[in-house]
């Protein structure tokens, strides 16, 4: 205490002066409309800055929770483009749709073995099955393959087992998306005939030859193509639009008519 009363009283002078100095702007300001405005326009200023300070700190703190909104609205809406052919009304009511969707995180990537997998932050207790779709913003990504409480493991594009229905966008023609493992940016499409007009830049969607995906998901571009050895199909590369390397939120498509086809076809190829 006695240290505080001591430097009180050594800076006296320069106390009295910084005290008298304010009572004399004080005054100034109040006695002229000139400088009591541009006094209220610099504090005016000077609360913005400190606002738009706390904003963009807040704001920065909040980037994770904004993105899982951005997140939830993207899975409506997708929801609501797999499902475009019903009204709007049904399409509002989840119980009539065949497609639901999930989003998810991704927690593990590999793209650079033969046989590469994804693992996910959700599993059976979100509703994920196996066979679901996996897509980004992007594009497609891949199956799921293994689900348990809380994870699950997706079978990558970029894995030599992965065959995939794929299209021409805007034609009928498909084939089989198919990975030869040498490049984790390009995958293969491939029985596509002779007959059918190539161009290098066409973009490839998904088939409707497919009970997991929905019809014209993107793929990816053609960036080359040739004919086989029986010169009777193309040989196609297709450049990706996923990011294989840098793959983090993702949504899983489950398509609720999927059971019920696949015993019906099974019930048809037994007779």
């Amino acid at each position: 205490m006695q240290r505080i009363i001591n430097f009180i009283l050594n800076y006296r002078n320069a106390f009295l002066y910084g005290f008298l100095a304010l009572i004399a702007l004080v005054l100034t300001v109040r006695s002229h409309s000139y400088h009591q405005s541009r006094f209220f326009n610099s504090s005016k200023w000077v609360t913005g800055k400190v606002y738009g300070s706390a904003a963009s700190i807040s704001g920065y703190f909040s980037l994770q929770e904004e993105n899982s909104r951005l997140i939830e609205e993207n899975e409506r809406l997708r929801r609501l483009l797999f499902n475009a052919p019903n009204e709007i009304q049904q399409a509002l009511d989840t119980t009539e749709l065949e497609y639901s969707v999930t989003n998810a995180k991704v927690i593990k990537n590999s793209f650079s073995s033969p046989r590469n997998y994804l693992t996910i932050n959700k599993g059976t207790n979100a509703g994920v099955e196996q066979d679901m779709g996996v897509i980004t913003t992007e594009g497609i990504l891949g199956i799921v393959e293994n689900t348990s409480s809380n994870f699950s493991t997706v079978q990558s594009v970029l894995n030599t087992k992965s065959n995939i229905n794929a299209k021409i966008k805007n034609t009928d023609y498909f084939g089989s998306l198919v990975w030869d493992a040498r490049d984790y940016r390009v995958v293969q499409l491939v029985d596509i005939p002779r007959l059918v007009p190539l161009v290098v830049g066409d973009t490839i969607v998904t088939g409707a030859m497919s009970s997991i995906f929905p019809e014209n998901i993107p793929v990816g571009v053609i960036k080359k193509y040739d004919l086989n050895a029986s010169k009777s199909f193309y040989n196609i590369d297709v450049e990706l639009f996923n990011d294989m390397a840098n793959v983090k939120n993702i949504y899983l498509i489950r398509n609720r008519n999927k059971r019920e086809i696949e015993e019906l076809e099974e019930l048809t190829a037994d007779e």
